[in-house]
């Protein structure tokens, strides 16, 4: 979760702050990085799961192709949590892009027109004028990227089954594995209302955080 969304916020804002500064093209290249978005996690999943194939999949033939030696994506340990991390990444990014775009065209024009009168640098307008404006909106997208990757399961299931060994094995997934394979419905239940208990009160404390930030 902590990879995974926080690599999707450093690559959404960023493509956003890009798409944002462009006039001409917007709209074509907005619609082209929501494409993933629009995708089922299933067909996502069965999508990567053949592109990183050991021994057949297109990532593999790149590497050999560049006279590098093939790496087992999705069998390793060390390259398999790598690997989710990617995959979801490549999905869900779009959503922070979207969100952070949405913030970056609603700051007000005539903020940037002082700050280029007072001959301020880039960094500067950046650093005063879009992050502060822009951060509450994006705070509430990482909300709702970490909840949903807290309860992650269609890739998992589909990329790696929660191998090699556990490796991958988030609580929903395990939650399933106890409760349709262990046959073990009374544990899985109470894991089940832990997990939405524990996504309750760190919401609650992420709220409280948002409304001091917005009262500030």
């Amino acid at each position: 979760m902590v990879g995974a969304v926080g690599l999707q916020t450093v690559l959404g804002f960023g493509i956003a702050y890009l798409i944002s500064r462009r006039t001409h093209g917007r709209g074509v290249l907005t619609t082209l990085f929501l494409v993933p978005m629009m995708l089922s996690p299933v067909v996502v999943g069965l999508f990567w799961r053949f592109m990183l194939d050991a021994q057949f999949g297109v990532v593999n033939s790149m590497l050999g192709s560049l006279g590098l030696g093939q790496v087992e994506w999705l069998t390793r340990q060390r390259t398999a949590l790598l690997s989710l991390i990617v995959v979801d990444t490549w999905q869900w990014t779009p959503f922070i892009m979207l969100i952070a775009l949405a913030g970056l065209t609603a700051v007000p024009k005539y903020l940037y027109e002082a700050a280029s009168i007072d001959r301020a640098s880039e960094w500067f307008r950046f650093r005063t004028i879009t992050l502060p404006l822009v951060w509450p909106l994006l705070l509430i997208a990482v909300m709702f990227r970490a909840i949903e990757a807290f309860r992650l399961f269609d890739l998992v299931y589909i990329l790696t089954n929660g191998g090699p060994g556990v490796s991958t094995e988030t609580l929903s997934f395990h939650i399933y594995k106890v409760a349709f394979l262990g046959f073990n419905t009374g544990t899985a239940s109470a894991y089940g209302i832990l997990m939405v208990l524990v996504v309750i009160v760190l919401t609650q404390f992420y709220l409280r955080y948002l409304n001091k930030l917005k009262e500030g």
